[in-house]
């Protein structure tokens, strides 16, 4: 049969060559297209429903914009959780908090791993490693976490209090005279960077971003602004369409190794400044420093960088997106200013506006106020993927070890059956359910370290800024979380830019605090 077909073959090629180049070029994709369809059937979780999937990209295309708001609508019509396929990977979907604490609580060291992202994991993240929240479970995994929950539990926190007081302190000083005295419109969005990056920093490696003139701000901002978009489930076609990666002149490729090598050189500066001043005993307390000093943790070059970007993404990430969303929101929402003051002159008065930084959340409204920002502007709308490392079952359906499972931590803030209001913006609701479950920071095993942190930084920036100014529209902003981002594709949901007026509610207290505040660190220094 090959003795009668080759010849024939070779005969049309002699014969007909342009029309045999045609069919061949044009039989190559075909028959990949072909084959890639096999394969990513095949790969398909059994027994999950979901949508509809296009070839070669799947559902990419449907999801371009509002992921997370996209899949709450799809669970609607194929239940709480189901199946979806970005390119070959096919990804079960958990958007109720009743399926969420089954899969994900019930099953937490099955769950204890991420999928590995072409993009992220294998170009970006090379040289500095990867974030704790990002890496696959392994054993320096489990060291690094260690360490950092060594850094972030409570006793811990206390000694980062300082730190707390002089950034929360200089947002409020920065709010006043930047809208000079309550006279002008101000953007808040560069003091919100400058208070999230600095709380990085200093918190991190006891160093300070007093401005933002500082050369490294930007820069930092930038990177790490960019970087964000890489860890995007949906922004990076490679990561799920395998061909794509061939191409040596892929724009996403080169721009993540242009941002891992800048992103080397400021780790590598925050680092060397540190060891400096350890060696000379001049360092303050800081995250960095206690894992180094914790022999326990045993860890090496890499594992404490890795660290280090686990709390400069995260606290960026966390700190910016929530202070910016919630000032929108505030100065549209006179009432729930009116009862914030209320509830805080129980402990403040209005000759005290800087509120002490060692308060641990003992305003109940204001620790309430907190949660519903994170519950209402969730920072990751779809938490980190998790990869299983063992077979679970759902209702009976087999989930098998190697699959990815995202948590749509957004659908599950938003869940009637927890809520009987969720598309509202209500503090009070933590007061009236304290034990209803938050989403914004994860579930299970691999949720994020950094919560207590996170919550005290922004309780005592909220504290201070409603206790220092009233805060007034000075431009128009949607507020929806959904309506409202500035960039629907965006890993990280911003709102778009605005301005507001910070009003004194006592100017003299105001300016004697702050000037007090300086002369007792003055003293201390």
């Amino acid at each position: 049969m090959i003795s009668i077909i080759l010849p024939a073959l070779l005969n049309q090629l002699q014969e007909h060559t342009l029309r045999s180049v045609t069919a061949l070029l044009l039989s190559i994709p075909l028959t990949y297209v072909l084959i890639n369809e096999y394969v990513r059937r095949a790969a398909r979780v059994k027994g999950f429903s979901g949508p509809f999937n296009w070839p070669v990209v799947g559902n990419i295309p449907d999801i371009k914009y509002n992921a997370a708001e996209k899949y709450r609508e799809w669970s609607r019509v194929y239940g709480d959780v189901y199946q979806i396929q970005l390119g070959n990977v096919p990804v079960i979907v958990v958007n109720s908090a009743e399926a969420a604490r089954k899969i994900f609580g019930q099953n937490s060291q099955a769950l204890s791993s991420r999928p590995v992202f072409w993009t992220f994991h294998k170009v970006l993240s090379n040289t500095a490693g990867t974030t704790i929240g990002t890496s696959p479970f392994n054993d320096s995994l489990k060291r690094r976490r260690k360490g950092a929950a060594s850094a972030l539990n409570k006793p811990s926190i206390a000694t980062y209090i300082d730190h707390l007081d002089i950034e929360t302190k200089d947002f409020v000083r920065e709010g006043f005279e930047n809208g000079r005295a309550g006279t002008v419109g101000v953007d808040p969005m560069p003091m919100i960077q400058r208070l999230s990056l600095s709380l990085s920093l200093t918190l991190n490696w006891g160093t300070r971003m007093g401005s933002r003139d500082d050369p490294m701000f930007d820069e930092i901002t930038e990177v790490e602004e960019a970087i964000s978009k890489f860890r995007s489930t949906t922004g990076n076609l490679q990561d799920y369409v395998p061909i794509l990666r061939l191409n040596p002149f892929s724009f996403g490729s080169q721009k993540a190794r242009e941002m891992r090598r800048r992103r080397d050189v400021y780790l590598h500066r925050l680092n060397k400044d540190l060891d400096e001043r350890m060696e000379k005993g001049i360092h303050k307390p800081c995250i960095q420093a206690n894992v180094i000093l914790d022999k326990e943790a045993a860890l090496n070059k890499e594992e404490l960088t890795s660290i280090s970007l686990t709390m400069l993404s995260g606290g960026l990430d966390t700190i910016t997106t929530l202070v910016q969303w919630s000032v929108a929101l505030l100065a549209q929402r006179p009432d729930i200013q009116r009862k914030a003051i209320e509830e805080m002159r129980k402990f403040y008065s209005d000759e005290e506006p800087l509120c002490d930084a060692q308060d641990d959340q003992k305003c109940e409204y204001v620790a309430a106020l907190v949660r519903e920002c994170l519950r209402y502007y969730c920072v990751l709308r779809l938490a980190l993927p998790r990869a299983t490392v063992k077979d679970i079952f759902y209702e009976g359906r087999l989930i098998p070890a190697g699959s990815t499972i995202y948590l749509n931590a957004w659908a599950c803030n938003m869940d009637p059956k927890v809520w009987r209001d969720p598309e509202a913006f209500r503090p009070e609701r933590w007061i009236e359910q304290p034990d209803a479950p938050l989403f914004t920071y994860g579930l299970g095993y691999r949720m994020c370290a950094g919560s207590l942190l996170a919550n005290r930084e922004l309780y005592l920036t909220y504290m201070r800024m409603l206790n220092s100014f009233e805060i007034l529209p000075d431009s128009q902003v949607e507020t929806h979380p959904v309506k409202g981002s500035a960039d629907p594709t965006s890993l990280v949901t911003m709102c778009r830019h605005y301005k507001v007026i910070f009003k004194p509610r006592n100017e003299a207290a105001l300016r004697r605090a702050l000037r007090e505040a300086d002369e007792k660190l003055g003293s201390a220094t």
